[in-house]
């Protein structure tokens, strides 16, 4: 028994937020965002009509519709998110009723960037087991409330945006259409290099004025040594994927990179000798929606014909942790 996507789906907010935007409010400018990160613009949930259960909801509809299914046929729910409605409980719960379908288990993981590859994985697991026969995979964020629209905020504020994205995984015994393999790693000893500390359970109290007047509240990157370590462990992945498949790299049709950083993606790009027409990006209008980021560029890149049967499809990522995912689909 193996496991295969039928069908896609994503959802993002309508407040398009540019970079001239965000120059209105702090000291940046659409020239400085777009040499260091590549993106022009992003999605900003709207409080009161988006959550990321309601968004998630939204992608998954729309993958049960291309899939020919409905939520009743669902049998496990995967949620991967690191900013859910609630500190307890998860969002998959949250999902779970958005769609009308109790008793089935909703889990969540909390693998930051990587979670939608570690969720897929989890999935098809599922999947081979025999345990399930219909999931749902989901990855969604809304990360803009999570940071601060200043100079001491500006690194991390330029970057993240919101939205959904969801497949349907199905058990299939069709060889030449499958998930053939996933492969996770992870590396703690960098976890504060890429981390936001509170409010967690290591100090007395959890939130503290102190807390929000230092800043240590919000996202906290290392760029330079993220950036070091992402560009080697998305090579690594990919290499690895391939070499447990037999394959090469230039036996991949489409290769959609976690959308973290454009110099990233073209890094990578370039390192395996790739043309543009194999790799998706489209961090340049989200920006980066850490676990919702595959999801939604998979299901963009299925709309605009970019995938076709039997085509050799690598999914990569690499995130806060650190963790950094690969997976290897034939479509």
């Amino acid at each position: 028994m193996h496991s295969r996507i039928i069908g896609t789906g994503h959802y993002v907010p309508s407040n398009v937020i540019t970079n001239n935007d965000l120059a209105q409010i702090m000291p940046t400018s659409d020239e400085w965002i777009t040499e260091r990160t590549g993106i022009k613009e992003r999605r900003y949930f709207t409080p009161g009509e988006d959550t990321v259960s309601s968004m998630s909801a939204k992608a998954c509809r729309m993958a049960l519709k291309n899939a020919g299914i409905t939520e009743k046929d669902i049998g496990l729910i995967v949620m991967a998110t690191i900013t859910s409605e609630y500190y307890f409980p998860g969002s998959g719960v949250l999902l779970q009723r958005e769609l009308g379908i109790p008793g089935i288990p909703a889990m969540d993981i909390k693998m930051q960037c990587s979670g939608f590859i570690y969720a897929l994985s989890i999935a098809d697991q599922f999947i081979r087991s025999g345990t399930y026969k219909n999931v749902l995979v989901v990855g969604a964020e809304i990360q803009s409330n999570a940071i601060e629209h200043s100079e001491r905020g500006r690194n991390i504020a330029v970057i993240f945006g919101d939205g959904a994205g969801a497949v349907v995984l199905q058990a299939t015994n069709d060889e030449n259409h499958r998930v053939l393999s996933t492969h996770l790693h992870s590396d703690g000893t960098y976890a504060e290099e890429l981390v936001m500390k509170h409010p967690g359970s290591v100090l007395k109290d959890r939130i503290t004025h102190e807390m929000l007047d230092d800043g240590t509240m919000l996202p906290y990157m290392n760029g330079p040594v993220v950036f070091k370590h992402a560009v080697t462990r998305f090579a690594e992945v990919i290499d690895e994927a391939l070499t447990a498949n037999d394959l090469v790299s230039s036996d991949i049709d489409l290769l959609i990179p976690h959308q973290a950083n454009l110099r990233i993606s073209e890094f990578i790009r370039e390192k395996f000798g790739m043309p543009e027409s194999k790799v998706f990006n489209n961090i340049q209008k989200y920006g980066n929606t850490t676990a919702a980021s595959i999801p939604i560029a998979l299901s963009e890149a299925v709309q605009e014909g970019r995938l076709k049967p039997g085509d050799l499809l690598c999914l990569a990522a690499f995130g806060s942790g650190f963790t950094w995912a690969s997976a290897l689909i034939r479509w």
